[in-house]
């Protein structure tokens, strides 16, 4: 049995508290910034390792793929085996497979290493949230997971500037080596500070049947899409797209029967949370694209250094955090349909000055604009989604329907950077050849454009302008109901971290 919770509990104001904010930042901070750096090393990765348009999006896809596929799973075994326990093993999970990416002798290692890599994020991202949900005091419960987001925030703007900064001064190996230091510090301090805890009402059994066969099917879709931009509608192919499809029908159905389902189907019994959960699918395939080609070309076509493409990213941060937290109040006195029409049309536009980037582009007159105006759609947008979701799940499910919507981002994402450069005509060594890259860039930015607008058309008509709110009674305890708002720094694509109600109980 676990000891009592309120022995575990700790003040935001004592050096105990503190501890547990460091652990947890830094560790969600691995995940985050590993992510937004890679983004920006992908160029000189290709250059070094020799490596085709397939296997850079193998690179990010590897790490997507097990995430998405895992996360679920990852959350569900620390509460049943501790979240410490599971954080820490997945901190020093993260750190072994960055180590395995910067040793990497070929692109074959770096995107099997990236692959386990994902299972680590896994294991530890879950955690982060759901530690300092358990350790802390109801009280000092919002002071605490405030600290965690602003400073996770913080994470990912400096992801880019420190990810250019190491591949324009040493190489694209300390991208990933430097993680290893920091996940150190990570396991010390949770070792020694953090108090361990469980969910005492957390299911006997693992849905692991669900979680293979959810990953099979997403592995399969993703080797598919990638494949068809060299093989074409190859026999190989459309039989790996099918067992892919296949087995997440089979992934559904083993759901409806599981005793404990990864995703209980009573979630989707809401129309708003399906919808809302299809609106952030389609969006987030288009910030997964946009965040992979956007910064490819500003190296390959502008001309841009590492570190110059990666600065030039920092905007989508520092607008988000600026304005995510006013853009979610605003949806708690209207209503979301307003903002999850209007944000994405004004990320659309972003896209198409984003058309404008060509060879010598000036950053000032035509990359800034493009990036303010992409970022101010995403900052309406994205604070009202996910209040959305979480005010359209169940009470008993709150927990769980963020962790499903965080799921369907990554895979949005993860299948569009899988997909979109064989529909735009990019393959084998297109990204070293300028006018190749260009053009098929240009054609990946309308169709997200595209994506864009039908998340558009998604929430103006099937989102009801009910004013997002907590879970009714039994849900959330009345100091937790305010936690809803949503604040994001999706520069890595679709990356979702939620500050998520939690039960009274701890679970998050």
């Amino acid at each position: 049995m676990p000891e009592s919770r309120e022995a575990l509990r700790v003040r935001f104001d004592e050096p105990a508290g503190r501890w547990v904010v460091l652990a947890t930042v830094l560790g969600s901070g691995l995940a985050m910034l590993d992510a937004t750096v890679v983004n920006v090393a992908l160029e000189r990765i290709g250059a070094d390792l020799g490596a085709d348009l397939a296997a850079l999006q193998w690179t990010l896809s590897g790490y997507s793929l097990t995430l998405a596929s895992f996360i679920l799973l990852g959350g569900s075994l620390g509460d049943r085996f501790g979240r410490r326990r599971v954080f820490v093993i997945g901190t020093a999970w993260f750190a072994t497979a960055s180590a395995l990416c910067g040793l990497a002798p070929n692109v074959s290692t770096l995107v099997a290493a990236r692959a386990l890599q994902g299972i680590g994020g896994a294991l530890l991202t879950p955690g982060s949230l759901a530690i300092i949900s358990a350790s802390f005091t109801p009280e000092d419960r919002p002071r605490a997971i405030g600290a965690w987001s602003g400073l996770g925030g913080v994470a990912g703007a400096i992801g880019p500037f420190v990810g250019g900064w190491l591949v324009d001064a040493w190489s694209w190996r300390l991208v990933f080596l430097v993680n290893l230091p920091v996940a150190a510090v990570v396991i010390g301090v949770a070792l020694r500070h953090v108090p361990e805890s469980r969910d005492p009402d957390a299911g006997h059994r693992l849905d692991v049947p669900g979680a293979v066969l959810g990953a099979l099917g997403l592995a399969g879709l993703t080797y598919a899409s990638i494949a068809a931009g060299k093989e074409g509608g190859s026999p190989a192919v459309v039989a790996t797209g099918a067992v892919g499809v296949l087995a997440l029908v089979a992934f559904m159905l083993v759901e409806r029967k599981s005793p404990e389902p990864l995703v209980p189907p009573g979630l989707f019994a809401s129309r708003q949370f399906t919808v809302a959960n299809l609106f952030t699918f389609t969006i987030y395939a288009a910030l997964g694209a946009v965040f992979f080609l956007l910064v490819l070309a500003l190296q390959l076509v502008a001309g841009y250094s590492p570190l110059a493409a990666g600065l030039s990213m920092v905007p989508v941060t520092a607008v988000m955090l600026a304005l995510s937290s006013r853009s979610g109040a605003i949806a708690q006195h209207i209503g979301p349909k307003l903002q999850l029409t209007v944000g994405p049309l004004i990320a659309a536009a972003g896209l198409l000055l984003a058309l404008r980037i060509g060879a010598g582009a000036s950053y000032l007159t035509v990359v800034l604009p493009a990036v303010i105006l992409f970022s101010l759609g995403l900052a309406v947008l994205v604070a009202p989604l996910t209040a959305t979701v979480l005010a359209a799940a169940p009470g008993a499910h709150v927990g769980v329907g963020s962790a499903v919507n965080n799921a369907v981002a990554r895979t949005g994402g993860l299948l569009a950077v899988a997909l979109l450069p064989a529909l735009a005509g990019l393959a084998g060594d297109d990204y070293r050849r300028p006018d190749a890259f260009a053009a098929g860039y240009r054609l990946a930015m309308l169709v997200n454009v595209g994506l864009l607008a039908l998340g558009a058309l998604l929430a103006a008509v099937g989102i009801s302008n009910e004013v997002p709110q907590a879970a009714p009674a039994g849900g959330l305890v009345p100091e937790e109901r305010k936690l809803t708002h949503y604040y994001s720094c999706p520069i890595d694509g679709p990356r979702l971290e939620t500050i998520q109600p939690v039960r009274e109980g701890g679970h998050a």
